[in-house]
């Protein structure tokens, strides 16, 4: 499911800087925020590649590049951009200022959107997955399962909801549109067309989200790890009911920033290793905290668009044999970005290194194949096997 105001494509599906290269699914949107490993010792946005685009860009020519056409008069970013398509890093990406301070902004939980998500329905077409509560969409009375028509007189027909979720940020509008510009949406509710005018505005996310199942178990969702994220899994762990199981949901989830999946293993770690990772060539490595519990059953539930920071967990978890993983095999992002300021202000993530689980599996192109597999019924064999373990009813 893609959500609404953040959406990536690897370099030659359109949209520079990768259009802000993240994915909350349902609540922002699909596409690509992965790992953050530490730069002087301070998180920082990676990005997601496959192992058919594990070219790179050499750092140096690219800020070279950026120089020579700032000292011309020229777009630094654009010339540093143009390097790096030519490396064939398909993930490396270059941000002018205002494209960057968007996406630290997005690893806060914030964006500018009107608080819808996407997905394509049951006849193909694009409907409304989620409103979020108090935005833009919510105030105009959308809802769940509205089809969407048209994006500002562009008809949604025949495109991918990734282009619809690009339509309603704006993209070509700069980064992205911003807050107070206007969008009109085309809808249709069973046989009634009409057209709405939103404002976007600016919106805060919810990461994370806790429910009680019936029995003795809790099902936590995390559609993305933004800043603060471990810490709400951490609380949502100690807040469950003594003895209650977790069913982790990490379907869709587009990752984020490592420093915060790392926490959330320390929710369940009492402390070991979580990933190890290299950087030209230099191996390093991530642990968890101790303290974690490690007594309460936990079913960890993936797909497809199980992605980078949320792979990394899986892994964590899986190899230490402290979650039984449920659903599908995850998407298979393991590189590793990092960026650098170029002259001009522009900011280039180019592609490093890559991670591996505790057992030194490579996720990169490959993914996680979870224990046992299970599609639409995911969330149905996870309370099964939760029960198994002694965590449901």
């Amino acid at each position: 499911m893609l959500g609404p105001e953040f959406c990536t494509r690897p370099r030659g599906a359109g949209g520079r800087g990768a259009a802000l290269a993240f994915v909350f699914a349902t609540v922002l949107a699909a596409a690509a925020a992965t790992n953050c490993l530490p730069r002087e010792e301070r998180p920082v946005p990676v990005r997601p590649v496959s192992s058919a685009g594990a070219s790179t860009a050499d750092r140096d020519e690219v800020a070279r590049a950026a120089a020579d056409a700032v000292a011309d008069g020229k777009s630094g970013a654009k010339a540093a951009e143009e390097v790096v398509s030519r490396s064939g890093d398909r993930w490396g990406a270059v941000y002018d200022p205002r494209e960057y301070e968007e996406f630290e902004q997005a690893l806060d939980g914030r964006y500018v959107g009107v608080g819808l998500s996407a997905r394509r329905g049951a006849d193909g077409r694009v409907e409304v997955a989620r409103v979020q509560d108090g935005g833009p969409a919510a105030k105009a009375g959308l809802r769940p399962g509205d089809l969407l028509r048209t994006i500002d007189g562009r008809p949604l027909r025949g495109r991918s909801v990734s282009e619809a979720v690009a339509l309603l940020r704006g993209d070509g509008q700069g980064a992205g549109a911003r807050a107070g510009s206007a969008v009109v949406l085309g809808v249709q509710r069973g046989p009634r067309v009409w057209t709405e005018t939103l404002r976007r505005a600016r919106l805060a996310t919810e990461a994370v989200t806790v429910r009680r199942l019936g029995g003795d178990a809790v099902l936590i969702k995390v559609s993305a790890f933004t800043r603060g994220t471990g810490e709400r899994i951490g609380d949502a762990v100690r807040g469950a009911p003594e003895g209650a199981g977790i069913l982790l949901d990490l379907r869709g989830n587009g990752g984020g920033l490592v420093s915060e999946a790392v926490t959330a293993a320390s929710a369940f770690l009492d402390g070991g290793l979580v990933a190890t990772y290299d950087v030209h060539g230099r191996e390093k490595a991530l642990y968890a905290a101790p303290g974690g519990d490690t007594e309460r059953p936990l079913v960890a539930l993936v797909d497809g668009g199980t992605m980078s920071a949320a792979e990394l967990l899986t892994g964590a978890l899986k190899d230490r044999g402290r979650a039984v993983t449920v659903g599908t095999r995850t998407f298979g992002k393991g590189s590793v970005q990092m960026p650098s300021r170029l002259p001009g202000g522009s900011v280039a993530e180019l592609t490093v290194g890559h991670y591996r689980t505790p057992a030194g599996h490579s996720v990169d192109g490959r993914g996680i194949t979870p224990d046992l597999t299970a599609g639409d019924g995911a969330e149905e064999r996870g309370r099964t096997v939760l029960s198994g373990l002694g965590g449901a009813s």
